[in-house]
C-alpha cells in the first residue's frame, strides 16, 4: 500500500517471515541495499531507499489513531465510524492485527539497520509508547550491515525495544556464497551473529538447503553447521531452496551451471548439518511449506536425536510410501508423516503416481514444479 497526502494510509512492503504473519508492519526502509542475491527476485529492478523518519512516525501515529478507533467502536463507545478520508484497507489491517492479540511488530524491508541508530531507535521507541500491547518488535537485517555495528549500537536498539532480528544466513559456505553473490562472508556473519547476540537481541538465522546443488551440497550442509555452532543463534529456520524463474540462479540452471538437488537429496542435506551442529542450544524449525518434513522441529541438544530419528524414520520407508508423502507434501495434502495413515487420501496419491510409472524424471520435474507454485 502506499502512503496518501495527510497520512490517511501507511506503506507496507512486499514481505515478511512467515513467523511475522501475524504482526503489524512498519516500513522503515524500501527494498534491499545488496539486491543481487541470485536465489531472490523479491525486489528485482527496485531502487533501496531509507525512509524519513518524520514520514514513518506520521504513518505510526495514524497506525495508533486507527487502533482507537478499532477498539473505540468494538466497545460501542463510538458511533461516528470510519473517517471517510482514511484508506479502508490500511484501516482493516490495523483491526485484523489488533483481532489478533495486537503484540507483535515487524520492521520492514530488508535492512532496517542501514538507519542510523538513533533514528531506528527513535522509531521503535515510538512504536513502544504508541501501542502498550506490542510485546515483540523485529526486523530483517543483512549481516554485512549488523558487522558494521557495534554492540553499544545494538544494545541501544535493543533498549529502545527491538526484540529480535531475522538474518538470512542462507549458506555459511565461501565459495558458495561467492557463487550465489550473497554480498557477505562467513567470517562476516559470524561477527554480526556474535554482536547481536551479545547485544542481547534474539536471533533467528535463515538456512537454504538445496543451495549448493549436487556441486557443493556436503560443504554447504557442513559449513553452515560450522557458522552457526560460532553463533549460536535462538532460532534456526530452514526455507528449502526453490529456483525462481527470472533469477540469476534460473540462468545459472539453463547454462548447466547449477544443478538442483531433489526432495530426498536436500533432506539428507538437512541431516548432515543437524548432525554438525554441536555446542549450541538453537532451536531448529521446518515452518516453510517448501520444507519436505515440516515436524523437523526441537531444540538442541535435546532434541537432536528426535530430529535426526524424524529424517531416518523417512528414508527408513518403502520406495513407494516416500513418493506418495513427496507428491502429497508437494500437492499440499500432506504436512506430517502420520497423514500416510490416511488410506482413502492415500489411494488417491497412489492413483496419480500410476501415470507416471516408467517415467521418474517426468515424476521429478513435476514436483519441481508443483513445489515452485508456494514462491
Amino acid at each position: 500500500m502506499n502512503s496518501h497526502e495527510g497520512a490517511t494510509c501507511f506503506e507496507q512492503g512486499p514481505i515478511r517471515p512467515p513467523s511475522e504473519a501475524g504482526s503489524l508492519l512498519v516500513r522503515v526502509t524500501r527494498n534491499c541495499p545488496w539486491n543481487r542475491c541470485a536465489f531472490c527476485r523479491t525486489y528485482q529492478g527496485e531502487r533501496f531507499s531509507l525512509r524519513e523518519v518524520a514520514q514513518v512516525r506520521e504513518e505510526i501515529q495514524l497506525m495508533a489513531r486507527m487502533a482507537e478507533k478499532v477498539r473505540a467502536l468494538a466497545e460501542g463507545s463510538d458511533k461516528g465510524g470510519v473517517p471517510a478520508d482514511w484508506d479502508w484497507g490500511c484501516f482493516r489491517t490495523v483491526a485484523a492485527w489488533l483481532r489478533g492479540g495486537g503484540e507483535s511488530v515487524f520492521l520492514q524491508d530488508a535492512d532496517s539497520l542501514s538507519l542510523k541508530t538513533d533514528r531506528l531507535a527513535e522509531v521503535i521507541a515510538l512504536i513502544r509508547t504508541s501501542f502498550p500491547s506490542v510485546r515483540r518488535i523485529t526486523t530483517y537485517a543483512r549481516a554485512k550491515t549488523a558487522a558494521r555495528r557495534t554492540v553499544d549500537e545494538l544494545r541501544r536498539l535493543r533498549e529502545a525495544g527491538l526484540s529480535r532480528i531475522h538474518m538470512g544466513m542462507e549458506s555459511g559456505h565461501d565459495p558458495l556464497l561467492a557463487f550465489i553473490d550473497k554480498g557477505v562472508t562467513a567470517a562476516e556473519q559470524i561477527e554480526a551473529g556474535q554482536k547481536i547476540r551479545e547485544a542481547d537481541i534474539s536471533l533467528c538465522e535463515y538456512v537454504m538447503p538445496g543451495l549448493g546443488g549436487n556441486r557443493w551440497s556436503a560443504e554447504h550442509a557442513v559449513q553452515s553447521a560450522h557458522v552457526l555452532n560460532r553463533i549460536n543463534p535462538d532460532h534456526i529456520r530452514l526455507r528449502t531452496l526453490q529456483v525462481v524463474p527470472g533469477t540469476a540462479l534460473a540462468a545459472k540452471v539453463r547454462e548447466g551451471e547449477f544443478h538442483p538437488l531433489d526432495d530426498e537429496s536436500i533432506l539428507r542435506e538437512i541431516r548432515l548439518m543437524i548432525s554438525s551442529l554441536e555446542g549450541i542450544g538453537s532451536e531448529i524449525v521446518s515452518d516453510h511449506i517448501l520444507n519436505l518434513l515440516e515436524d523437523l522441529h526441537g531444540k538442541l541438544p535435546e532434541d537432536r536425536k528426535k530430529l535426526l530419528g524424524l529424517i531416518d524414520r523417512f528414508f527408513a520407508l518403502p520406495d513407494e510410501d516416500r513418493q506418495v508423502f513427496r507428491l502429497g507434501r508437494r500437492m499440499g495434502i500432506y504436512r506430517h508423516l502420520e497423514d500416510l495413515d490416511d488410506i482413502p487420501t492415500r489411494r488417491h496419491i497412489e492413483g496419480i503416481l500410476e501415470g507416471y510409472r516408467g517415467d521418474p524424471l517426468r515424476l521429478e520435474s513435476d514436483l519441481a514444479t508443483l513445489r515452485g507454485r508456494y514462491i
